[in-house]
């Protein structure tokens, strides 16, 4: 459902029905059958839990405010035995959006660990209207670089992510990895897991991070393990002879 916050906006409010765990220093500060799923921002959900269900013994109140579209909320610190996560969790009472009040969203990255039942989850929460298809193909898929092509394959997987142009990974022996070049970039992904990138070069001229591979991608993206994939956004694809337009998203 679509909530008014009485600024203006809508916030996107749903209940889910995956047990959520949060794990901080070895311990459980959250445990729940009741989350509420909240789009702050387009693209994925946060959590946010009944405070019923938190070991609201854990949180310390900072005596600081934080003012988001979500309105002001008070800030905890979490703390664990010898550690602290300073400002992480908040809890938004007064907020004009009614479905919020008397939960507490924590940071994802300040928590240790997050679980969807008894499954570790990484980077976000799913979004329960996502999907991720991922399918053996026969199409001539062929990447260029400034006119330099740097990957040409008959054999691709196709991924197909909700809300994201469809991404063509190729077998290495498909690629010139004479023209790539290995970054410290990683990503992180929910469905996928850690991406690890590549540049690559082009006579005198460097793209930074054009390309990513899922070195040991998640069970459910298994097909996809070892290839590599290029951004659709900032290369020229061609697919059975076709130039595909580049799509404009956030990673364009």
């Amino acid at each position: 459902m679509s909530i008014s916050t009485g600024t203006g906006t809508r916030t996107r409010i749903e209940h889910g029905a995956k047990r959520v765990r949060a794990y901080f220093n070895g311990q459980v500060v959250a445990d729940t059958s009741r989350p509420v799923l909240v789009w702050e921002v387009p693209y994925y959900p946060a959590y946010y839990l009944p405070v019923e269900d938190v070991h609201s013994e854990l949180l310390k109140p900072t005596g600081r405010t934080a003012t988001t579209g979500m309105g002001e909320g008070d800030l905890y610190t979490v703390q664990v035995g010898d550690r602290t996560a300073e400002d992480a969790a908040v809890r938004y009472e007064n907020s004009p959006t009614t479905g919020l009040r008397g939960l507490v969203r924590f940071e994802w990255g300040a928590m240790d660990a997050w679980f969807e039942e008894d499954e570790e989850v990484y980077t976000h929460p799913r979004d329960p209207h996502t999907r991720v298809d991922i399918l053996a193909s026969s199409r001539h898929v062929r990447v260029e670089v400034d006119g330099v092509t740097v990957a040409e394959s008959h054999r691709p997987m196709i991924l197909f992510e909700t809300g994201l142009p469809a991404r063509f990974y190729l077998p290495k022996t498909d690629v010139r990895l004479d023209l790539l070049k290995p970054t410290d970039t990683v990503s992180h992904c929910p469905y996928k897991g850690q991406a690890e990138y590549w540049s690559v070069r082009t006579g005198d001229t460097v793209h930074d991070d054009l390309v990513w591979s899922y070195r040991t991608p998640l069970h459910e993206s298994r097909k996809i393990e070892g290839l590599v994939s290029f951004y659709n956004e900032k290369v020229d694809l061609y697919v059975d002879g076709v130039l595909q337009k580049r799509p404009t998203t956030k990673f364009s």
